[in-house]
């Protein structure tokens, strides 16, 4: 008896089955598969590498320098933010504590800035670097970071208006304190 292809899909008759004269549902059976032991997925592997870098970093357990006491400025950070203001230009530099090579960082000496400010050394120039840098920081992951200002220039409109921005981005000047675990 031939049976059309469509009616034959219509009654659930698999033409795979028809010849080994067995039910319909042979091919969709599945097999027996025994239970996952539990005890096997909660076993840590013994060469665990960490592939994250900053993982004790942010759970505030990683082991800052601390350099000397009377060092200035100050060598315990994981991020340092440095902001320089030249006669021509604005420069805002993010370093890691392991590396003197700038992480990220942000000046009006870049044209994307530049053909957007009247000048490159006013306070809204300040308050752009503040902007782009706060944005490219957040983009890598780094939220805090230190930044001591120099005493006599802490007053000026230029970085006050830079630290605004910074804040407003979502910037913390400030990292948390590290935590000790009882030995």
């Amino acid at each position: 008896m031939a049976l059309s292809r469509s009616f034959r899909l219509l009654l659930g008759v698999n033409p795979r089955c028809m010849s080994a004269k067995l039910p319909a549902r042979c091919v969709t059976q599945s097999s027996f598969q025994p239970e996952a032991n539990l005890q096997e997925n909660e076993a840590v592997n013994p060469k665990f590498v960490n592939r994250n870098p900053r993982n004790l970093e942010l759970m505030c357990l990683a082991v800052k320098d601390r350099g000397w006491k009377t060092s200035w400025p100050h060598r315990e950070f994981h991020h340092r933010l440095v902001f320089t203001r030249s006669i021509r230009y604005v420069t805002a530099e993010v370093f890691s504590c392991s590396s003197p090579v700038p992480v990220l960082s942000c000046s009006t000496k870049e044209w994307a800035l530049k053909e957007h400010l009247p000048s490159t050394n006013c306070v809204a120039a300040c308050q752009a670097v503040g902007e782009v840098l706060a944005h490219r920081c957040k983009q890598a992951g780094i939220t805090r970071m230190v930044y001591d200002a120099i005493p006599w220039m802490y007053r000026s409109d230029a970085i006050q208006s830079f630290r605004a921005a910074m804040k407003e981005g979502g910037i913390i000047f400030s990292e948390p304190r590290r935590k000790y675990i009882g030995t």
